[in-house]
């Protein structure tokens, strides 16, 4: 394939995907501080509840439910789970934190963050069609990667030159992470 095939195959799915590159390095960036901060949802109400919790064992998703229903939460349960002496429900609008010891706890309601939650939905969608575009995406990043890297003549700034160092430490940096941390 000859020079200018190549930096028009690398710009047409350059332009082609602008809007989904930016859109899932957003939301991905959003997503690694997820623990920090929820930028998918924001709070509109926070109540404190104390409530009497059984054993750990006796904790299921039925159980979760049923609580939430006794607490007036009408909306979709999610998950339940108990973790570091915390029992949370996630329901589709409000979340649920009590202590184990104590059964004090507090009913969190948000609300979805337009723009930002319909991104990170891209992210996790599962459907069949989306995971074949999410395939096709992938594969013409990697196009995009490897073009970019190849589309430069020889010389000073070419991948032969200097390239292939940065892709080597762009390599060796998140196999070191895998490894170690």
């Amino acid at each position: 394939m000859n020079q200018q095939k190549i930096r028009n195959l690398h710009r047409d799915l350059g332009y082609f995907y602008i809007g989904l590159i930016i859109s899932f390095a957003l939301s991905g960036i959003l997503m690694n501080h997820r623990d920090s901060f929820h930028a998918e949802k924001y709070t509109t109400e926070s109540k404190l509840i104390v409530v009497k919790v059984p054993q750990e064992n006796e904790i299921n998703d039925d159980y979760a439910e049923e609580l939430g229903k006794k607490l007036g939460i009408d909306d979709k349960f999610r998950r339940q789970k108990v973790e570091d002496g915390k029992f949370r429900i996630s329901f589709e609008k409000n979340d649920v934190e009590i202590d184990m010891k104590s059964g004090k706890g507090e009913i969190t309601t948000f609300i979805k963050t337009p723009i930002i939650s319909s991104m990170m939905k891209l992210h996790k969608n599962t459907s069949n069609w989306w995971i074949y575009y999410g395939d096709i995406f992938g594969i013409s990043l990697i196009t995009i990667a490897i073009t970019g890297a190849i589309m430069i003549p020889a010389g000073k700034f070419s991948f032969k030159s200097r390239g292939w160092k940065l892709a080597l430490a762009g390599i060796i940096i998140p196999l070191l992470v895998l490894l170690f941390v």
